[in-house]
């Protein structure tokens, strides 16, 4: 029996089939945020410091206890052409308790994240609006954003439709609060 190759029947499934069959370079990232694929090359080293300083202080400082990932890919509602966002943070938290990645696919749905972290790359738009409308979509409450251009960083929480209602913005070297279930100043200092 030979096999018969699937005919997307619209152009966002012929995207989405694209995107998932994409054999990017070692090192590279592929995103499909609001129906355009973003590929975004390996991180520099200033970028991966910010995530590995916040990681830390998630770790030893949170009220609960933290599942971490860098490199999870997250199925989120799109809004855009396509049904489906495909995004990858730079850093996703779940509660323990949860098992939050033990049996998730390479792309899981956004159920049970308590936070994701972006720092801005070569796309830093990306980071700013859609990558930022797509976690508030998928109703994940807390999105950490530093933002190396404008040596900040933002929470956004309280997510509602496509917008977070709440932000909070701290210039590098001023502590931020992070809330429950995270509970911690996080510290910046060692950002400037």
């Amino acid at each position: 029996m030979t096999a018969v190759a699937h005919e997307p029947t619209t152009p966002a499934e012929g995207l989405l089939e694209i995107f998932l069959s994409l054999d990017t370079p070692e090192g590279f990232r592929a995103e499909l945020i609001e129906g355009e694929i973003v590929v975004t090359p390996p991180p520099d080293g200033d970028h991966e410091k910010y995530i590995s300083r916040i990681v830390r202080q998630v770790i030893k400082r949170s009220r609960t206890e933290m599942d971490f990932s860098g490199n999870k890919g997250l199925k989120l509602p799109s809004g855009g052409a396509c049904p489906r966002s495909h995004v990858v943070p730079d850093a996703t938290f779940g509660a323990v308790e949860g098992d939050l990645f033990g049996a998730a696919d390479s792309w899981m749905p956004a159920d049970g994240v308590a936070m994701v972290l972006e720092v801005t790359s070569t796309k830093p738009r990306a980071d700013r609006e859609t990558k930022r409308r797509c976690y508030a979509r998928a109703g994940i409450p807390l999105y950490l954003l530093v933002d190396r251009e404008e040596a900040s960083v933002t929470l956004f929480s309280e997510p509602r439709g496509d917008e977070y209602r709440e932000l909070c913005m701290r210039p590098f070297g001023k502590p931020l609060t992070l809330p429950e279930p995270f509970a911690f100043e996080l510290e910046t200092a060692d950002f400037l």
